[in-house]
């Protein structure tokens, strides 16, 4: 009984690493500001997260979006259908292009908003400039995710981590000459960082770009694109797709950017503490993203086909490898959850030693709830994954906006500011938030993929 569905572990993770790594290549540009910028001080690794709370928020718009793009490519690749593919992968870019340079425009004109949110003006100050130029590189990442997904859409999931790996090392050696001045560069602190950010991102794009034009699979669809010749009902068929799973994304990535926000309420420590829980979670979402995408994928070519006892089979195969390997990283969080904060500070730093023994304190603690609901994040993840392969958005939508607005960000609320919780009470209500999702979302596809089998 169990093999059915182990067999599928070895496909199904080949096609998930690169996306995986990919993923993990996108967070690691923030692990990577994270640890150098935590050098500065725990004020400027407070401004870095509360500038990228902006773009967390944007990102998710715009990742969230693009995700409409792979279903399509899937299916019309299960169907040998060029023509579809090709429609889907132009309109797709053209519709992520644009909406790059709108979420560029809003955070450009939401900047004021920190000045309003109670957060410590020293933080504030330091982080409007280094939005400024992180909110541009929105344009080539959102652009980015549009290759990306028709990549992955199909089944060529190397290429946009082959790009992302080339990029994460442009940021490293951008923000080490930048951050600290080294080499005769100028010494430009977080704003440093920035420019690491943007740049890199300029390059992931023009790499992956190249690449595909390269390859005998991709390049007939890359190539002759008439970008403003549009169909309305392409157009039409993405948005209808890409706006609800751009909210699904939101709903979630909101409610940890509003961990931020109340952590900033609580101070710098503890919202530098959350900063580094955050990350680390982040990190290992990632490779449930990864899986999510594999969903998506297999789940399309299998509704091409019109598989759909396979088809749940191996979405199930998906859910149990994710739950399996989140089970992995919850043992890590929990036995390593002193030493891992100790990564982004300096530990030797005499001036600072009260705040940052403060933070590590705080982040230890925060990690342990971080460990339990790294199950419930997998889950919930690769099913929507799963049900966005079947073209399934508008329920999940509804599903995500009950699990984190009215379940999660309540408790996370109350329990943040009116306990002695505190930081670990905005966490418990992640924790609630993530796990009604799993649970909901689940119900959903068992639902849905019975109701298919039985047509």
């Amino acid at each position: 009984m169990l093999q059915q569905y182990t067999k599928e572990f070895r496909y199904n993770f080949k096609l998930a690493a690169p996306v995986m790594l990919g993923m993990l290549g996108h967070t690691f540009v923030g692990l990577i500001d994270n640890i150098m910028v935590g050098q500065l001080g725990t004020a400027e690794l407070a401004a870095v997260s509360l500038g990228n709370s902006f773009m967390f928020i944007a990102m998710s718009l715009g990742i969230g979006f693009s995700t409409a793009i792979t279903p399509l490519v899937a299916e019309a690749d299960g169907e040998n259908n060029f023509k579809t593919g090709k429609l889907a992968f132009k309109h797709g870019l053209f519709l992520c292009t644009s909406l790059g340079i709108v979420l560029f425009l809003l955070i450009l004109v939401a900047k004021p908003l920190m000045y309003l949110m109670k957060q410590p003006i020293e933080v504030v100050e330091l982080a409007i400039p280094y939005l400024d130029l992180v909110a541009f590189s929105l344009i080539p990442l959102v652009s980015f995710q549009a290759l990306k997904q028709f990549s992955d859409g199909l089944s060529m999931t190397r290429y946009p981590m082959y790009a992302t790996l080339i990029a994460n090392v442009v940021n490293i050696v951008l923000n080490y000459l930048l951050i600290f001045g080294k080499f005769g560069f100028p010494q430009m602190g977080i704003v440093g960082a920035a420019v690491g950010t943007l740049v890199s991102r300029f390059v992931m794009i023009i790499f992956l770009w190249i690449l595909l034009r390269g390859k005998e699979k991709s390049k007939a669809y890359v190539k002759q694109i008439k970008f403003f010749v549009l169909e309305r009902k392409m157009l039409n068929k993405i948005v209808a797709l890409g706006f609800p799973s751009a909210l699904q994304m939101f709903f979630e990535v909101a409610i940890f950017t509003a961990a931020i926000w109340l952590s900033g309420i609580l101070g710098k420590n503890p919202q530098a503490a959350n900063q580094i829980a955050l990350n680390l979670s982040s990190m290992t979402f990632m490779v449930a993203m990864g899986l999510s995408v594999a969903a998506m994928v297999r789940v399309g070519n299998q509704k091409g086909l019109q598989q759909f006892v396979e088809l749940r089979r191996i979405a199930i195969s998906i859910f149990l490898l994710s739950f399996l390997i989140a089970t992995v990283f919850a043992l890590i969080f929990i036995i390593f959850n002193q030493m891992l904060p100790k990564i982004y500070l300096d530990v030797k730093d005499v001036e600072n030693l009260a705040d940052n023994t403060a933070v590590i304190i705080i982040a230890a603690k925060l990690l342990i709830i971080a460990a339990l609901f790294q199950i419930s994040d997998a889950i919930q993840v690769t099913v929507l994954g799963a049900l966005r392969g079947l073209q399934d958005v508008k329920i999940p939508t509804f599903i995500t906006f009950i699990a984190y607005w009215i379940i999660g960000f309540p408790i996370s609320y109350y329990l943040g500011l009116y306990t002695e919780y505190k930081s670990s009470g905005i966490w418990i209500g992640l924790l609630a938030g993530l796990t009604a999702s799993a649970i909901l979302l689940y119900v959903r596809f068992n639902i849905l993929t019975k109701k298919l089998i039985k047509k």
